[in-house]
C-alpha cells in the first residue's frame, strides 16, 4: 500500500498536533470558540444598537415613550452619554474575541479549515445576524445588556477611558439638539407624509414651520402698509358719517394721525366711542387716545410678540430707522387701558398734554414737543426710532397670521391679503355688509331713536339704498335684509 492510500479524511481537517475529537479538552476548546463567536456578536450588535441611539432620541423616549421605553431609555442614557469611551470598550472587546477565535480553532482543525470556519462563523453569527437584530431592537437589547456593558467598561477602563478622552477633545461631542434647518427638514418630511398614515397633519406641520420661521421674519414683512391702513385725523369729527366708516371697517383699534397719515400720534379704542354721541360731533382729539408703541422695521416678530404679551398694546407703528434696533419702544409698565403720561413720546407732534384716569376726554397739544421717557432705549436709540418714518402698522393678529402662515379673515375684513390686494367675492362681502347693517340698526335702536322716528326712518332708508347698490346680492340676502329692516322699524318707530 502506497503513501496516498494511507491518507485519511482527518488529515484534511486536522494536524497530528491537534486535539483528538472525543478528548475532553476538544469540547473545552470548542465551547470557548462558540463563546467567542457569541461574545463577538453581542459586542458587534451593541456597537450598532447603542451608538445609533442619540442623546436627543433617548431624552424624547424618556419623556414621551411608552412606560417600557421610558424605563429602557433611562437605563441606557448614562452609558450612552460616554459615547467615545463606550465605543472604545465595545470595539476592544469585539476585536479581542475575533482575534482569539482562530487560536482556539487552530487547536481543533487544520489551519486552513480554522481560518475558513473563523471567517464564516464571525461573519454570520458575529456580524450579520447581531447587527440586523440590534438595528431594529437596539433599545431593548441595550437595556437588557447594560449590566454587561458596565462590567466591560470597568474592565477596559485603563485603556478605554484615556482613548475616549482623547477622542472627546479631538472630535468633540455629537450635537445634542437639532439645528433649526434640521428641525424644518424633519417637519417637512412629516408634512409630505401627512394623510398617509402619519400622525402629524398638514396644519400641524404648517404651524410648526411658521413658529420656526418667525425668528427670521421682521416687522416689515408682517405689517400692513400705512397706505392701506384705515386711520383718523386728530381733528376728525365723530359724526354719523365717521362712525359709519368706523363701523364698516370693524376694527377694534384705529391709528390716529395729525396732518400727515404717516405722523401717527396714537391709537383710538373703538369701545371708547360707546359713550360718544354723534350729534355733538366730538373731535377725535377730545377722546381718550392711547400710546402706540413704535418698532423698527427690522425687529424680529418674536420680540414683537413678547412685547404684545405684556399687555401694553396690541398695535404698534413700524418705522424705518438708520441703525438696526432690536427692542420695542413700549409703554413703561402701563397697561393699554391707562392713559398716556406727559413726556411718553417724542413725536413730531406730541401725543397728549392733559390726561387723567377719571377724565373722559384728553386734549392734544400740537405746539409743545415732549421728550421720550422710555427705559428700554438710550436717548439716541429712542430718537432714531421716534424720528423714523412710519411705513406701516403691525398688530397681534398680523403676528399670528405669520405664525399660522394663513390669513385670518374675520367678519369685517374686505381684503383677505392686504399685501396682495386679494379681495373677497361679492357674495362674501354682501354677507359681511348684512352683518354690519344689523349692527348699525341695532345701534340706532339702542341710542334712543324712539323719540326721533323720522331720523330713524331716514337712516334705515339710507342703509337700504346702500344695500341695494350691490349688484350681485342673492335673493336669500334680500329676504334676510327685509326681515331685519321690518323688525328694526318696529323697534325704533
Amino acid at each position: 500500500m502506497n503513501a496516498a492510500a494511507m491518507v485519511t479524511p482527518r488529515a484534511f481537517f486536522a494536524d497530528s498536533n491537534d486535539i483528538e475529537f472525543g478528548n475532553p479538552m476538544w469540547f473545552v476548546y470548542a465551547g470557548v470558540s462558540c463563546f467567542l463567536v457569541l461574545f463577538a456578536g453581542i459586542m458587534s450588535g451593541l456597537t450598532l444598537g447603542l451608538m445609533s441611539l442619540g442623546i436627543v432620541e433617548l431624552e424624547i423616549l424618556q419623556r414621551s415613550g411608552s412606560s417600557t421605553e421610558k424605563k429602557q431609555a433611562a437605563v441606557i442614557f448614562p452609558v450612552v452619554q460616554k459615547q467615545h469611551q463606550l465605543l472604545v470598550t465595545l470595539l476592544l472587546c469585539n476585536a479581542a474575541a475575533m482575534e482569539a477565535l482562530p487560536l482556539y480553532l487552530d487547536k481543533l482543525f487544520h489551519p486552513v479549515v480554522a481560518v475558513i470556519l473563523s471567517v464564516t462563523f464571525v461573519l454570520a453569527f458575529g456580524e450579520i445576524i447581531p447587527q440586523a437584530a440590534c438595528s431594529r431592537y437596539g433599545l431593548a437589547v441595550g437595556a437588557n445588556c447594560v449590566w454587561l456593558v458596565r462590567v466591560l467598561m470597568i474592565i477596559c477602563y485603563p485603556i478605554a477611558f484615556p482613548i475616549g478622552k482623547i477622542l472627546d477633545s479631538v472630535l468633540g461631542h455629537q450635537d445634542a439638539l437639532f439645528r433649526r434647518p434640521q428641525l424644518k427638514a424633519l417637519v417637512s418630511i412629516h408634512s409630505q407624509e401627512a394623510g398617509k398614515g402619519g400622525e402629524l397633519t398638514h396644519d400641524e406641520a404648517t404651524i410648526i414651520n411658521g413658529a420656526l420661521d418667525l425668528t427670521e421674519k421682521t416687522a416689515e414683512e408682517a405689517m400692513t402698509p400705512i397706505e392701506s391702513t384705515f386711520s383718523l385725523d386728530v381733528d376728525t369729527k365723530l359724526n354719523w358719517e365717521t362712525i359709519g366708516k368706523i363701523l364698516a371697517r370693524g376694527h377694534s383699534r384705529i391709528p390716529v394721525y395729525s396732518g400727515n397719515p404717516k405722523n401717527i400720534i396714537g391709537l383710538l379704542l373703538v369701545k371708547n366711542l360707546l359713550t360718544v354721541r354723534a350729534e355733538t360731533e366730538t373731535p377725535v382729539s377730545s377722546v381718550s387716545i392711547r400710546r402706540m408703541p413704535r418698532v423698527p422695521a427690522d425687529m424680529p416678530l418674536y420680540d414683537i410678540l413678547n412685547e404684545f404679551q405684556k399687555g401694553g398694546s396690541h398695535m404698534a407703528a413700524v418705522v424705518k430707522v438708520r441703525e438696526k434696533k432690536k427692542k420695542l419702544i413700549s409703554s413703561d409698565g402701563m397697561a393699554e387701558e391707562n392713559f398716556l403720561t406727559k413726556g411718553d413720546s417724542q413725536l413730531k407732534i406730541p401725543l397728549l398734554d392733559k390726561y387723567g384716569r377719571e377724565a373722559d376726554t384728553v386734549v392734544v397739544n400740537i405746539e409743545k414737543p415732549e421728550q421720550n421717557g422710555f427705559g428700554t432705549y438710550s436717548s439716541n436709540d429712542a430718537e432714531d426710532v421716534e424720528d423714523g418714518e412710519v411705513i406701516g402698522i403691525i398688530t397681534l393678529e398680523d403676528v399670528f397670521e405669520e405664525l399660522l402662515q394663513e390669513e385670518i379673515v374675520d367678519e369685517t375684513d374686505v381684503y383677505i391679503d392686504v399685501h396682495k390686494s386679494c379681495t373677497m367675492t361679492m357674495a362674501e362681502y354682501a354677507s359681511l355688509l348684512l352683518l354690519q347693517l344689523l349692527q348699525l340698526l341695532e345701534h340706532l335702536r339702542l341710542v334712543g331713536f324712539k323719540s326721533q322716528p323720522q331720523l330713524a326712518q331716514a337712516s334705515i332708508d339710507r342703509a337700504r339704498r346702500c344695500w341695494y347698490g350691490l349688484d350681485t346680492v342673492t335673493t336669500q340676502h334680500m329676504k334676510m335684509l327685509s326681515v331685519c329692516l321690518a323688525y328694526t322699524v318696529n323697534c325704533v318707530v
